[in-house]
């Protein structure tokens, strides 16, 4: 499988924030989308993303002064890009090892999507799921042949 499956499933839509807007902005896309972080893009670039972790960090650090700081100042540099026909076991690893919950899926060099690691659990428990059944098919079928 991969992350085309996935993309395929939730959609391709992707949610993007300018660097100009303030962290206070970025928190509330997220609320009202209910998602986890928003891609940074200015003039058509990706220039990074910003997570509710980005936005957690900088409200510890910096107190209530935080909601209105830049998403530039506090947003995530050189993401972690994957592509399309990419397996989801290594898009996993790849999050395990690189220590990230979004990757930005990229088509050409062009913004195709994004993906979640709880977008890639869920891909990957229904795919268990569905081999659990096949597998409980066949050894039903099995068992009736012996009888």
């Amino acid at each position: 499988m991969t992350i085309e499956s996935i993309l395929k499933r939730k959609g391709a839509d992707v949610t993007t924030i300018a660097p100009e807007a303030n962290i206070k902005r970025a928190a509330d896309w997220l609320r009202a989308k209910n998602i986890g972080a928003l891609v940074v893009m200015s003039e058509g670039a990706v220039l990074g993303l910003i997570s509710e972790r980005e936005i957690v960090h900088a409200f510890s650090r910096y107190g209530e002064t935080a909601g209105s700081m830049l998403v530039r100042e506090v947003m995530q540099h050189g993401v972690t890009t994957v592509s399309p026909e990419e397996s989801i076991n290594r898009v996993m690893n790849r999050m395990t090892h690189h220590r990230v919950r979004h990757m930005l899926v990229l088509r050409g060099g062009e913004l195709a999507g994004i993906v979640s690691i709880g977008d890639v659990v869920k891909h990957r428990l229904e795919d268990l799921e569905l081999e659990t059944n096949v597998l409980r098919d066949i050894t039903t079928s099995h068992i009736d042949d012996w009888r």
